[in-house]
């Protein structure tokens, strides 16, 4: 299947936020995905899954032009310039973000300078908003300085330097086509709710783009990192605060839902929810490069959330306690390419996976390694999931990858067991607690064991993807991280090479056969998974393969898109991304790889983050 001419790639947009929303923006000047006022709130506009009636925002030349698009440096403020036949305009994008408390809400605005820096340019505005998913009708009305859009229990309003007019042909649409000359600008301010100023000047947009401006600068002042690849990781990093919901701490996994995995097929999830695991992986690295602030905020949410003991225990929250994860598809929307169904909440909030009370116990290790010290209520957290896991790892769950058939032994949930109680032993014997080190370290050398037993394939030479057949899976490249075997056990060697043999090409790693696992999909095949290409790359350097790791990086950094971003998944066909975008997983992943790979050139050895987050 290909792109239809009104489809834009996946990987053409750039993104701005403000850490409760967020907006894709595409290289012609389009916001085609927004949700307001939070990343799972309905979408006012929704083009990128239904380009005929999902509702979009453009600003940009009438004539044809030649574009590029790039942030201002060190921020996730968004330009886009145009080249046309008689001069060049830029299109400034942000959504602003206050200063102060950590607790303040967002403004919930989006706002855009539009400005000649050459010539002359006739340039035109297209606001057509679809609120509420696109559902029902969404009306617009005139304001002094704008117009005001209803639908659902939204409101959005337009407020803007030079004159709007309401489409009569086309309903639901405003338009203005306005002429700048060099050094002459227009601005556009979206804002979202009731009662909004209707005065484009009292938003103050020259003012808020330098409060957001330092905003940003000052996060990347703060990071500790100054090796190679210094770009990319500070891009990340800013990448990884967009999708920070402010007032809770919660990060998401991405700020997008159904983008397909596959175009035309079914693997089309919503992503705009915190999972634990995800969420863990992202702290780790947070309090690794600095940001202590943003690190404890999760913390402090992680604490609130996971109250409840084994089978209550969720593996995916909202954002905020009234989030709403129940599954529906939106069938009046026809999908990315095509791909249905489109789906909003997520099912897998129902799911058991074993594998999740390990990753939060070792983001919950790393800050004590870090600090020192532990709070009352964290140890109190490891002490209820180390129980937990003593109780439940010998349950079939749904593994990693949150697989739809039925439930198995998956290695790699069993393998986090483990971790799960060989963290919270390391942590109760460093605060005397002796005997529950001591019960701690006894059942997870019995899940070791097991593992060693049940989970090892003579035939493949490599970890099964779990106990009952010998398919593989690409979590398993995990194993050597967690110092699951010791340094230098031939099986690291001979596990990565296995799954490297069955499940990659080159530098790009599948996460299963789909035809060899029940995950309820038909055997749907999907893309390369960006996060495994940067696991394998991190047990090359775990092997030693130092020159191969470094090969591989710079492949996989070469499909990034033109801003620096990777999506969930990579055709390696075709260069194109696919699955939701952008996505924290993979950034995680990038940041740590390219630490390790900064280490192993200066000759340092590898940073014991391997330990936490597997690259």
């Amino acid at each position: 299947m290909t792109l239809g001419a009104h489809t834009p790639d996946i990987g053409s947009h750039g993104l701005i936020g403000d850490m409760s929303s967020a907006a894709l923006v595409a290289t012609d000047g389009t916001i085609d995905w927004c949700c307001m006022p939070r990343f799972d709130s309905p979408s006012v506009f929704a083009a990128l899954l239904d380009s005929k009636s999902g509702g979009r925002f453009q600003i940009a030349p009438v004539d044809s032009a030649s574009t590029t698009q790039s942030y201002l440096p060190d921020t996730n403020i968004l330009q886009t310039s145009f080249t046309t036949a008689t001069g060049r305009l830029t299109v400034t994008d942000f959504m602003p973000v206050r200063r102060g408390s950590l607790s303040e809400d967002a403004p919930h605005e989006v706002h855009r300078v539009v400005r000649c820096e050459s010539g002359k340019v006739d340039a035109r505005c297209v606001f057509e908003p679809k609120l509420d998913y696109a559902w029902g009708v969404t009306v617009l009305s005139p304001l002094r300085e704008g117009v005001q859009a209803r639908g659902g229990r939204q409101t959005l309003s337009l407020l803007a330097s030079v004159p709007l007019h309401i489409d009569g042909d086309r309903g639901g649409r405003a338009v203005s086509r306005f002429t700048l000359r060099q050094g002459e600008s227009a601005s556009f301010v979206l804002a979202y709710g009731h009662g909004r100023p209707v005065r484009v000047s009292t938003y103050r947009t020259e003012a808020r783009l330098e409060d957001t401006r330092r905003f940003w600068q000052d996060i990347v002042a703060g990071i500790r990192y100054d090796g190679a690849w210094s770009e990319a990781v500070k891009r990340s990093l800013l990448v990884l605060h967009l999708m920070m919901y402010r007032r809770t701490g919660a990060i998401i996994a991405a700020p997008t839902t159904s983008l397909p995995e596959t175009l035309g097929g079914s693997r089309n999830w919503d992503y705009r929810f915190a999972w634990l695991r995800d969420s863990s992986f992202t702290v780790d690295i947070l309090y690794r490069m600095g940001d202590d602030d943003e690190g404890d905020k999760y913390i402090g949410w992680l604490l609130d959330q996971c109250k409840l003991n084994d089978r209550k225990t969720r593996i995916v929250y909202g954002e905020t306690a009234n989030s709403s994860l129940r599954e529906r598809t939106l069938d009046h929307l026809e999908g990315y390419a095509g791909s249905r169904p489109v789906r909003i909440g997520n099912g897998a909030a129902r799911h058991l996976q074993l594998d999740v009370f390990g990753e939060v116990i070792l983001a919950i290790h790393t800050l004590f390694r870090l600090q020192g010290r532990i709070l009352r209520r964290a140890w109190a957290l490891v002490t209820k999931f180390a129980e937990t896991v003593i109780f439940n790892w010998r349950r079939r769950d749904r593994g990693v990858w949150e697989v739809r058939g039925r439930q198995r032994h998956f290695v790699y949930s069993k393998i986090m067991c483990w971790a799960a109680l060989d963290r919270a032993a390391g942590i109760a014997r460093t605060l005397n607690e002796d005997r529950l080190a001591a019960r701690w370290s006894r059942a997870a050398e019995t899940i070791r064991q097991q593992v060693l037993t049940d989970g090892w394939s003579d035939s493949k030479r490599a970890f099964r993807q779990r106990y009952d057949d010998d398919a593989l899976d690409a979590s398993n490249l995990v194993i050597p991280f967690l110092g699951f075997l010791p340094p230098g056990d031939p099986r690291i060697r001979m596990n990565a090479d296995g799954i490297a043999r069955e499940l990659a090409d080159g530098p790009f790693v599948w996460r299963y056969r789909p035809s060899e696992t029940d995950d309820g999909l038909d055997a749907q095949e999907e893309g390369a998974f960006t996060l495994l290409s940067f696991w394998l790359i991190g047990n090359l350097l775990y092997t030693g393969q130092v020159q191969k790791a470094a090969e591989y990086f710079e492949q996989i950094m070469s499909h990034a898109n033109h801003l620096g971003l990777f999506s969930e998944m990579i055709d390696p066909r075709t260069g194109a991304l696919l699955g939701n975008f952008p996505q924290a997983y993979s950034h995680v992943g990038l940041i740590h790889t390219a630490r390790n790979l900064d280490r192993a050139f200066s000759g340092r050895p590898l940073s014991d983050n391997l330990a936490a987050t597997g690259s």
